[in-house]
């Protein structure tokens, strides 16, 4: 850790005062100073996550289930950081995008399957990870995060961004919330939680670990 920060993560000047980055090839065009690049908290629940000040418990080197890579923007950055991260993608257009960030990193893995089955990338994902991001569009965000729980450590994170809206479009979003944290906790002991405005409306970022 530095300056609260996970390792492997810090703070540079890109020309408009400290901003989050990491060590690696850029990916979606942003701002670079020398091998750092930014990484946008805008753009990224996990680097919300970071700049709202939670403990997200991961650290350089470990290993990553990341459910929900899209085209790469976030995952790119824990690769940069971490050990063997796997990125599990649904959408094929996104998961070719994907491919391209892997090819300059050669600890990234990805995986075109449907967070919602792991037992489709149990072969390949290996267990007592030491973190699991999930950013996942879906209903039953809490479901997934309970039946990945098998990939973790018991001194793993789950750090989860919860979308509201992904839930029920309708409903309050602090109801949404609780609902899917009474749900988390049949699984996990949640350890610190924070709502990721300005950067994301309605989300809610969670640190939890397995019973």
């Amino acid at each position: 850790m530095s300056d609260g920060l996970p390792e492997g993560v810090a703070r540079r000047d890109f020309g408009d005062g400290p901003a989050l980055a990491t060590r690696g090839e850029p990916v979606y065009g942003e701002p670079t100073d020398g091998e750092w690049r930014r990484w946008d908290p805008h753009r990224s629940k996990l680097g919300a996550t970071i700049e709202k000040g939670l403990e997200t418990g991961l650290s350089g080197g470990d290993s990553v289930l990341y459910l929900g890579a899209a085209n790469g923007t976030t995952v790119s950055h824990v690769a940069d950081v971490a050990g063997p991260t796997y990125a599990v993608e649904f959408a094929p257009r996104s998961a070719r995008d994907l491919l391209d960030v892997c090819e300059s990193r050669g600890t990234l893995f990805p995986l075109l399957k449907d967070a919602r089955k792991p037992e489709t990338y149990a072969h390949v994902v290996e267990t007592d990870l030491d973190c699991l991001v999930q950013d996942v569009a879906t209903r039953g965000q809490a479901r997934v995060a309970v039946e990945n729980a098998r990939f973790l450590a018991p001194e793993g994170r789950l750090v989860l961004a919860i979308k509201a809206r992904s839930e029920d479009v309708t409903a309050d979003p602090e109801d949404v919330f609780a609902d899917v944290l009474d749900e988390l906790r049949e699984t996990y002991e949640v350890l610190d939680r924070a709502r990721l405005e300005p950067y994301h409306d309605d989300h809610l970022a969670v640190v939890a670990s397995p019973r």
